[in-house]
């Protein structure tokens, strides 16, 4: 029975063949698109899974109330933290820590060849006793043994010694060597530790001063990790792990300790920042919603083209009825029909994916792959099929079974009002989507465009960035590491592509500067209230680059007459409560007693999501290790080359790195520009899946109409009559459409510009506009059918009659 369901459909989807395929094309680009998505999702949602005892790891967070309205939250704590929580607290089987080298790149020294590694962390003895991880070759034995060890991903050990065994290879980082101890395989796509080398923190603590500093109970460093017993009571844990820290903080201190785990840490968003990987539970559910449309809406074409057909199948199904043909049977039969078109459709779906796949990848930051051993894709895979055949099957199934065959042999219709409605409406609900994402496509342009083209309040052109690390000035006195910076900068100025030289205590002016609180004073200040305030500690040549706008005062005289002395932003002194004039108030800064000498206008020097804060300018070059360079303008190239070979004359064995403020600012908002391209995607998708539904009830209203066509024809209609009177239903439902998307659209989209500080507000012209797009795409699609049918001959429509 079951072989002739199959055999009877195959007959039916070759007979129609032509709605066949525009329902496997539609159905194949909706499940690849919803597919992709949900291998996503799954990835997100089963984040660090693999790990044994998952549920027992929990990481220390610490929570730092600086005021009463603000508390930074810590993913790192003291690394004495973990070892006396290892002595005292019996319920506690492990301890590790990691330190990922996110402050600044790692460089490695290869056969006299640089690369540059942004994937490093220090790690401990124990942290492959508590993570599971592969190895391909060698150990963590000997790692652990010695202090000056590597260990390297699979993919890093390729890149670095090719097809040669890397175990045992050295790698100099800095002035000392390390030896290649074990190979790992990659980090899964769902892993908080995308690492790629691993060291010891042995060899950071092998420098007395390192050391020192980690044993120091204020320094916040270190991701500690503690694998408690089965059934250990969390809340108690907690308790005492407070117990540990307190004697060793002050006791108006606001520390709070708390325990977070492993498996929970993935969608954190209270971090002040963080080392490891973090995504926003909120995207993931609207990706699952956006996935789970653009397969509904590839099944509509399937409902709609099937449902329309029926009264071309009515005689088909009494015959069946009359011959014995139970409703059951039916019912079955047209399931199965939906099955072979949707097995079809998926055969071409994992085409898609196999293609898309790579740029998926590449797109996400991830590294899925479709390969037999990929079971959970596979799963996706076939769930995506039953979902796209339970969708598909189940109306049309129930419609085609329910005809009576007396209505059928009498001539009398066999659909009811309410079918064509439903069609309709479904029409409706395909565009409803469609023009919601147009709409959306077009607000997040437009907000990206206002980001880009709005005046930050300094200028960021032509400037060009690099660190001089700590590590090439250690050992040197402080006269030394200033003589060091000044003859660094005198030599770049003299060069006669360069415009001016400033040396800073930031890499570049949209990073954080230095974030601290409760380091100010100033004359009326409540006691109790200590702002967050970011330092930019800057030379007297800093504003000749920036060209910062001044409200009053000035900037900074050369010399060492301000050394005390500091300028704010308009934020600032507004937050503050400073008595006016701003200018010549009393103010602590770091310790540091001296005046406002100036207040400058507010500039955007983070992103345009946050709102600006209080800044405080200080000409303090102890800790400036960051030289901006303005380059004459065409002049980059000849820049770079000169930039570099100042370098080299006084590092030889260090790399030159370097980077423009404009590409700094285009990081900041990569992940905007990555959800427009999304964004714009699925809303090519959805029309395009639209469309091929439209495209597909034209062309069966112009076959039901052909006779009605012909005597139009016969009697004198235009072309241009007929084509009217044929889109003007399809053209009126996508302008239900629009009515209904408009303030869903507007609803929604207002609440992502709520991310944004600074935003544009929702104008009547995008409505319009997505509105227009929607009915010109929708009548192109419609057209195409409408004038072939009305420049038909009518004579074939009515040879019959």
């Amino acid at each position: 029975m079951l072989k002739n369901y199959f055999k009877t459909a195959w007959r039916s989807f070759w007979k129609h063949r032509s709605t066949g395929f525009i329902n496997i094309a539609g159905l194949s680009v909706g499940m690849a698109a919803a597919v992709l998505i949900f291998i996503w999702v799954h990835n997100e949602f089963t984040f660090d899974d693999d790990q044994p005892d998952a549920e027992n790891v929990y990481r220390i967070t610490s929570h730092l109330a600086i005021s009463k309205n603000e508390t930074w939250v810590w993913e790192s704590a003291p690394y004495q933290l973990g070892l006396e929580a290892k002595k005292t607290m019996p319920e506690v089987v492990a301890v590790t820590r990691v330190l990922p080298f996110h402050w600044e790149p790692m460089y490695l020294s290869i056969n006299n060849e640089f690369f540059k590694e942004e994937n490093a962390a220090y790690i401990d003895e124990s942290w492959f006793n508590v993570f599971k991880t592969n190895f391909v070759s060698g150990n963590a034995i000997a790692f652990n043994q010695n202090p000056f060890s590597i260990i390297l991903s699979e993919s890093k050990a390729k890149k670095y010694f090719a097809n040669q065994d890397p175990v045992g290879k050295i790698i100099r980082i800095d002035s000392a060597n390390y030896q290649v101890q074990a190979v790992v395989k990659d980090a899964p796509a769902n892993s908080s530790f995308k690492f790629d080398l691993f060291i010891p923190i042995a060899a950071r603590q092998a420098d007395a001063q390192e050391k020192k500093n980690d044993m120091s109970w204020g320094n916040f460093s270190y991701i500690t990790f503690l694998k408690f017993k089965p059934g250990t009571n969390i809340k108690h844990a907690t308790e005492n792990l407070k117990s540990i820290i307190k004697p060793h903080r002050d006791k108006n201190d606001n520390l709070n300790i708390t325990l977070r785990n492993l498996k929970a840490m993935h969608f954190e968003s209270d971090l002040q920042n963080s080392g490891l990987v973090h995504a926003d539970k909120k995207v993931v559910y609207i990706f699952v919603i956006l996935g789970a449309l653009l397969l509904i809406i590839a099944c509509i074409n399937y409902i709609n083209l099937t449902t329309a057909r029926a009264s071309l199948r009515a005689k088909e199904v009494s015959i069946k009825k009359i011959v014995g043909a139970g409703r059951g049977h039916l019912f079955n039969q047209f399931v199965a029909e939906s099955a072979v078109i949707s097995v079809l459709a998926l055969v071409l779906t994992v085409i898609i994916v196999s293609v898309a796949l790579p740029s998926f990848n590449s797109f996400t930051n991830r590294n899925f792959s479709l390969t037999t051993g990929s079971a959970y894709l596979w799963l996706i895979m076939i769930g995506t099929l039953l979902l796209t055949i339970i969708l598909n099957s189940i109306y049309p199934a129930v419609l085609l079974s329910s005809f009576k065959p007396l209505s059928a042999f009498r001539g009398g219709s066999v659909m009811k009002i309410k079918d064509t409605s439903l069609r309709k409406g479904l029409v409706v609900l395909q565009f409803t989507f469609s023009i919601f994402l147009i709409i959306g496509v077009i607000t997040i342009y437009k907000q990206l465009s206002f980001v880009q083209s709005q005046n930050p309040g300094y200028d960021r052109s032509q400037i060009m960035s690099f660190n001089l690390s700590w590590k090439l000035l250690k050992g040197m006195k402080d006269d030394q590491k200033a003589a060091v910076k000044s003859t660094l900068k005198q030599a770049i100025l003299q060069e006669p592509f360069v415009n001016g030289a400033s040396l800073v205590g930031m890499e570049s002016i949209q990073s954080n500067g230095s974030f601290s609180s409760g380091s100010a004073d100033w004359e009326g200040r409540p006691k109790d209230f200590n702002p967050s305030i970011t330092y930019f500690n800057v030379d007297g040549d800093y504003n000749k680059l920036v060209n910062i706008n001044f409200t009053s005062g000035r900037w900074f005289f050369p010399g060492s007459v301000d050394k005390r002395n500091v300028i704010i932003n308009e934020t600032a002194a507004k937050q503050f409560n400073l008595h006016k004039p701003y200018v010549g108030q009393r103010f602590i800064a770091q310790g540091d007693t001296g005046v406002v000498v100036g207040v400058v206008k507010d500039f955007n020097f983070q992103s345009m999501h946050a709102k600006i804060t209080p800044v405080v300018f200080k000409l303090d070059q102890q800790w400036s290790s960051n030289y901006l360079v303005k380059v004459a303008p065409h002049k980059q190239a000849q820049a770079i080359a000169r930039m570099e070979s100042i370098w080299k004359q006084n590092f030889p064995d260090q790399p030159f790195s370097y980077q423009f403020l404009d590409q700094e600012f285009d990081k900041i908002y990569r992940e905007d520009a990555k959800a427009s391209t999304l964004m714009s995607g699925f809303a090519v998708v959805a029309i395009i899946i639209s469309c091929l539904g439209l495209f597909g009830l034209a062309a069966f209203t112009a076959e039901q109409r052909g006779k009605e066509i012909g005597i139009r024809k016969v009697l004198g209609a235009s072309i241009a009559g007929l084509v009217s009177l044929l889109s003007v239903e399809f053209v009126v439902l996508v302008l239900v459409a629009l009515v209904i998307a408009a303030p869903l659209a507007y609803w929604l989209m207002n609440l992502w510009l709520q991310n944004f500080a600074y935003r544009i507000s929702m104008q009547w012209w995008i409505f319009m506009a997505a509105g227009f797009v929607a009915v010109l795409i929708a009548f192109a699609t419609v057209g195409l059918q409408t004038i072939k049918a009305a420049m038909a001959n009518p004579v074939k429509s009515l040879r019959s009659e």
